[in-house]
């Protein structure tokens, strides 16, 4: 594998150049032009502290390393050396290990031992789960699948939004205009509804927001129906969300609203009283943070009311003390940097040196043909039609390409589902993402589908093996005499990567990188597919490379669209 052939020439290059072997593996790059190698190795940041030209640091390494007897060749070439890898030897490694155990190739379980708490996905009780919902849920669950594989022990957490002013408003709106029966046969596009009227009415009647907070008093000191009305809109906002998420795939290990924390608040504040953080500002009591340039961190308002990052410091205690996380990890929306940027400060001045493995997994805004949306002004998209359409829109084109496709349904289901999500994982996460049907549902170039459809390809050609050369198939995978093809060759460097892009997606809590690579080696399976005759090779020998090959790839794809949330259909 070609992380593999990195670390092997990183050991050799290692003691004479006086850095770690992972330092100068990380040095390594890739040749622009084919013909030069595999890899090359620039030596220009070793020429001040070997106090030797580049040129020269190159050959003495070029000799060290010829000297293995691994490497098929190695040059040096002005101030790099450049080296051209077994590529057969390779090739042969990488399609056992996707044979066997296809984890190995991505995974050195560097976070094996660590506990992570990941919290995503985070909807508002009452309120619809819209397309804005739908970057944190697949981000973080993206996440989650990496960390897992890489060792870790995952606690998903959703943090539920189901405390706040907005339920006084909600319970006043529903007893002003409500209807039950109405609200139960769509309980969280009505509750919306009258949450949206609520506002447009209050522009006009103020006092319909003394209220919405009288209610929420009420909720506050245990008033039962105020109490009941709340239960009662949890639960089926939680029976439409469950819904999305079984669509979605997504999962989670604990489920818990803000109110959860409501009990254990008293003791965040009691402990910053206690180790003097706190000052009073404007009657607020809160803890200054001016010496690190922050606006200080409101803990409890003039009125004695906890405010989010109260909330928000009892849940990071929470996940450490009692989950026992030691990572704790947020995927939420980058309008709240600042916010996490304040309770990760209050955790470290509370004596937690663990609030150093605390992270705002931040990303870009989602916008609908340009404009940011709204749940006030009502200007929201429900992911469940942005779903509906995408899969009726794949049953169309399946019945038109292949009507006799068994299965159709879960297929369609699959492969549009697969096309909104795969569609956010492709764009690096920091990025805003404007959602346009005509772009998630384009069924050509860097989609989900397209990468499905790869898969089911590479599944096509194994299905006609296994019937027309049925041997082949468990034929040693040596390739025919002579060099490997390039398509060959650019198909196995791609699928070696998966390594070092794979701990790069950890590094930066970013899943757009797995789903670029998964591209790439599609982009290159398909070359290979046209350029490289597999079912009918030159001989059998050169077949059963090239079924390897293919089957390879199948597996890789079906793992990594299984990282990142995707089903992997056999056929379309």
């Amino acid at each position: 594998m070609i992380q593999t052939e990195k670390q092997a020439i990183a050991e050799v290059a290692a003691p004479l150049v006086g850095l770690a072997a992972d330092e100068v593996a990380a040095l390594i790059e890739y040749p622009p032009n084919p013909e030069l190698g595999d890899l090359a190795l620039p030596c220009f940041r070793f020429a001040k502290v070997l106090r030797k030209a580049p040129p020269a640091i190159a050959a003495d390494l070029a000799d060290q390393l010829a000297a293995t007897g691994r490497f098929e060749s190695v040059q040096a070439t002005g101030g790099y050396v450049n080296v051209r890898v077994a590529r057969g030897r390779v090739a042969r490694t990488l399609i056992s290990a996707l044979s066997a155990h296809p984890e190995t190739v991505f995974s050195r379980q560097s976070s094996a031992g660590d506990t992570v708490a990941i919290d995503y996905s985070a909807p508002n009780i009452a309120k619809p789960f819209g397309v804005g919902h739908l970057r944190s849920t697949v981000i973080g669950h993206a996440l989650a699948n990496l960390f897992r594989a890489d060792g870790a022990t995952v606690l998903g957490v959703n943090h539920l939004g189901d405390w706040g002013t907005q339920f006084g408003k909600v319970i006043a709106a529903y007893l002003r205009w409500g209807d039950e029966e109405t609200v139960r046969r769509d309980p969280v596009k009505e509750l919306f509804h009258l949450y949206v009227r609520f506002h447009a009415e209050a522009k006009d009647n103020p006092e319909l927001d003394d209220e919405g907070r009288a209610w929420f008093k009420r909720l506050e000191d245990g008033d039962p129906e105020a109490t009941r009305l709340w239960q009662w809109f949890i639960d089926e906002s939680l029976k439409v969300f469950q819904a999305m998420y079984d669509r979605l795939g997504v999962s989670f290990e604990f489920t818990l609203g803000e109110s959860f924390y409501n009990d254990k608040m008293d003791a965040v504040v009691d402990e910053l009283r206690s180790r003097g953080l706190l000052t009073e500002s404007d009657g607020a009591l809160v803890v200054d943070l001016s010496e690190w340039n922050m606006p200080p961190c409101i803990i409890l308002k003039s009125d004695g009311a906890t405010i989010y990052p109260t909330r928000d410091l009892a849940a990071a205690l929470y996940r450490h003390d009692v989950l026992g996380a030691n990572r704790l990890f947020y995927v939420v929306g980058g309008e709240q940097t600042l916010h996490f940027q304040q309770v990760f400060k209050v955790l470290e001045l509370m004596g937690r040196d663990w609030a150093a493995n605390c992270r705002h997994v931040a990303f870009g805004m989602m916008k609908y043909n340009g404009e940011r949306m709204s749940t006030r002004r009502g200007k929201v998209v429900y992911l469940e039609d942005v779903l509906d359409r995408a899969v009726a829109d794949t049953r169309q084109i399946i019945e038109a390409k292949n009507p006799d496709l068994p299965d159709k349904d879960w297929v369609a289901e699959q492969v549009g589902i697969g096309a909104v999500v795969f569609n956010d994982l492709k764009n690096y996460r920091m990025h805003d993402v404007d959602f346009r049907y005509e772009d998630v549902l384009n069924f050509d170039g860097e989609t989900g589908p397209y990468v499905q459809y790869t898969h089911a390809r590479a599944c096509s050609v194994l299905r006609r093996a296994a019937s027309e050369f049925p041997s082949d198939l468990t034929t040693d995978l040596a390739p025919a005499e002579g060099p490997l093809l390039d398509s060959e060759w650019a198909l196995v460097t791609e699928m070696g990567k998966a390594n070092e892009v794979f701990e790069r997606a950890l590094a930066q809590f970013d899943p757009s990188l797995m789903a670029r690579l998964v591209l790439d080696v599609c982009h290159a399976f398909n070359r290979f597919y046209h350029d490289a005759p597999i079912l009918a090779a030159p001989d059998a020998q050169t077949r059963a490379f090239r079924l390897g090959l293919t089957d390879a790839t199948r597996r890789f794809i079906a793992y990594t669209l299984g990282l990142l949330g995707l089903r992997a259909p056999e056929a379309m």
